[in-house]
């Protein structure tokens, strides 16, 4: 995506944004509440309350399946109708209260998520498991120097240790993503829609169908989820199975799954995005991947799983990993040299943001760029740029916390020396604005590639006899908890700023969140270890089914035949071509050449070589209906889209909460339904005829 330009293909051109049904019309009237009227008490116990509910839940999944759903949709719900209830208790006493508005819903919703957060970023089920002598029985390397076993006090310290840096080092570029290259950041975007159709006033008209709207998609893709439940009952068994393009595309992975969050990500993302994705998908999963796995047993082992670093998930990750190395790499400098440019042109002129005249949108005339000329954009970025946080402050807040973590962690876990926890922080911000980039536009958060990453480095640095196995498992966790809270810090600056909310106190709900989480989530932890090593739960054996694979992964670090062959070397290759296009679209930007609409995002390629096809193809469903809407009545289109996108996108990721509580309640599906080719349906009639006549 251009920084300097808007998305391309999203539907809503420059001179059509000021026909767009405007939200922040709606609000007018109302004044922007201050920092003590949106921070209350009322929001700090309905935080921790729900904080501490919805961690139980995030824990049990991490510990359990694995799967990290996003909690900001519940969160957002909650956190609406508890206060109301809270306020019509007090009403009942006679007590008098401030209203409840959609910024002091937005700081909820931001510290429960931040709270909850921590039950998946703190890797209770799959590095800190890892750890253990469980997780390394029967395999080398489980002496004591490669072992650790879980400490609350330890983890605790950790966590608080880890979780704040990466939110300091992504701060001096919020305004640079949010306001200059406009990324979309689709989940902060649903939750702001939600929250600001949840405090729609009484006589919108426009906005109360757009509120009927989001109810019926929302409670349509909540049905749905649930009814798709009921015929996945064994492997391989669902809609989700359905060979949409045929059995060859299907075994190839293109096929759509019917994943309705992802069609409402690609109805938020341009159209350069998905089809930037989608052209990624065609050349990784059609071409390169095929083509590497006629290779088995040459360049890498045969019978490998396909999550193994070793096999061909070794040329899906690093080869990724290196394009979006080089995109963001390229943007990060970018963005530095023009801040830079920027503070030196106002040291020389000072008066133009000075000389306001008393207009309320003057002062926005040198940070905004022409696509922001809609009363929504001018009102929103008014209020987010507001607060001023000096570019020093956060700077010298990571470095603190840096040095702070470079002397306690060696202390914690003693297989790491002070030149790797420096060398750690050193890299982290890197990855972090990349992860922040990447996710802003795609929407994946891809902070634990990013730990595995480090994983491998820091265990083949320190090596077995040293402690490899818990030095790149500590690691890990550093790098993965950094980059992790710096994207969720990106997307809830990204509701803030759709929902009028100051990013100071975006910050402080964070970092509040962030805190509560770091001491809620190890105790909660604790009481499921405790459980489950007592053998209390039936269960037992299935906690932390992620701890052997991330092991292993730390043990791969540490063998001489690591990574598959050529594996490297295609590496280099694709971060050059990665780094020519960037470049390209760069000086075609600035240049204005017309080929730059033509010039795909490779941040979007590259994510596309290891999230699987069917991701895509939903997103580019999402993007083909916005298409196929706007040509048939695109002002409907124009009012209605983020509603239906945000349905989508809240009705999956509840309904697949649902599925989920069902499975853990051990209900099971009674129907298995499963889709054939018909050879292999022909052979199995055959067998079942066969089987019936002999008995």
């Amino acid at each position: 995506m251009e920084p300097s330009t808007p998305p391309a293909g999203r539907g809503l051109r420059l001179e059509e944004e000021e026909e767009r049904p405007s939200m922040e019309r709606v609000f007018e009237g109302e004044p922007v509440p201050s920092r003590s009227e949106t921070i209350t008490l009322r929001s700090v116990a309905v935080s921790v309350a729900l904080g501490c509910t919805l961690s139980i839940v995030a824990m049990k999944l991490a510990l359990t399946s694995g799967f990290a759903p996003s909690l900001a949709i519940p969160a957002g719900l909650l956190g609406s109708f508890l206060p109301r209830v809270w306020i019509r208790l007090l009403d009942s006493c006679e007590s008098s209260q401030l209203p409840f508005t959609r910024q002091e819903n937005t700081v909820i919703q931001t510290c429960v998520v931040a709270c909850t957060t921590i039950a998946f970023s703190g890797g209770f089920g799959t590095y800190i498991l890892a750890m253990s002598s469980s997780a390394a029985e029967g395999s080398i390397g489980n002496d004591d120097t490669n072992v650790e076993e879980p400490n609350l006090g330890r983890m605790v310290l950790f966590l608080l240790l880890t979780s704040f840096a990466g939110m300091f080092a992504i701060m001096p570029f919020r305004n640079s993503l949010i306001i200059h290259h406009r990324l979309t950041f689709p989940s902060g975007t649903a939750t702001a829609h939600l929250i600001n159709t949840m405090h729609t006033p009484q006589g919108a008209k426009q906005n109360s169908k757009q509120v009927a709207m989001l109810l019926k998609t929302f409670c349509g893709i909540v049905a749905w989820s649930i009814f798709q439940w009921f015929f996945a009952g064994g492997q391989n068994c669902g809609f989700r199975t359905l060979p949409t393009f045929g059995i060859m595309a299907y075994r190839l992975g293109f096929s759509f799954n019917f994943s309705m969050s992802n069609v409402g990500v690609g109805m938020f993302c341009p159209y350069k995005i998905t089809i930037s994705m989608l052209a990624g998908s065609l050349i990784s999963w059609g071409l390169i991947w095929p083509y590497i796995e006629t290779k088995a047993g040459e360049w890498y082992p045969k019978g490998l799983d396909d999550d193994n670093i070793s096999g061909i998930n070794g040329y899906r990750v690093f080869i990724g990993i290196s394009m979006i190395l080089a995109d963001g790499l390229l943007h990060m400098l970018s963005i530095l040299l023009r801040t830079l440019y920027t503070i030196s042109k106002l040291q020389d002129n000072p008066e133009p943001m000075q000389n306001a005249g008393g207009q309320p949108f003057q002062c926005l005339n040198d940070v905004l760029d022409r696509t922001t000329h809609s009363f929504d954009d001018r009102r929103r970025t008014q209020v987010f740029l507001r607060d001023r946080i000096p570019s020093m402050a956060p700077i010298m807040a990571y470095v603190f916390m840096s040095v702070i973590s470079t002397v306690v962690i060696p202390h914690l876990y003693t297989q790491l020396r002070y030149h790797h926890v420096a060398f750690a922080y050193i890299i982290a911000p890197l990855f972090a604005f990349c992860n922040a980039y990447g996710n802003g536009i795609t929407d994946l958060n891809i902070a634990t590639t990013y730990g595995k990453i480090a994983m491998l480095i820091f265990s083949s640095w320190v090596g077995l006899k040293d402690g490899g196995v818990v030095a790149g498992l500590a690691a890990c966790a550093i790098i993965a908890s950094n980059v992790s809270t710096a994207s969720d810090l990106m997307q809830d600056y990204r509701t803030g700023y759709i929902t009028l909310t100051s990013p100071h106190t975006i910050s402080i709900s964070q970092i509040a969140g962030t805190a509560l989480g770091c001491v809620i989530n190890p105790v909660i932890f604790w009481v499921y270890y405790k459980v489950f090593n007592a053998g209390a739960h039936n269960d037992s054996n299935s906690i932390g089914p992620y701890a052997k694979v991330y092991r292993g992964i730390a043990m791969l670090g540490m063998t001489e035949n690591g990574l598959p062959t050529h594996a490297m070397l295609l590496c280099k290759v694709f971060f050059a071509l990665a780094l020519s296009v960037s470049v390209l679209r760069e000086v075609a930007a600035c240049r204005g050449w017309r080929v730059r609409r033509f010039i795909p995002s490779t941040i979007a390629m590259a994510v596309a070589f290891f999230a699987p096809p069917t991701i895509t193809i939903a997103m580019v469903m999402g993007s083909a209906v916005i298409y196929l809407w706007g040509r048939s009545d695109r002002n409907d289109m124009q009012m209605m889209s983020p509603a239906v996108a945000c349905g989508l996108i809240c009705g999956d990721g509840f309904g697949s909460l649902v599925s989920l509580m069902l499975t853990l309640l051990k209900a099971t599906p009674p129907i298995c339904i499963m889709f054939l080719s018909r050879e292999v349906n022909v052979s199995l009639d055959a067998f079942l005829a066969a089987k019936a006549t002999s008995s």
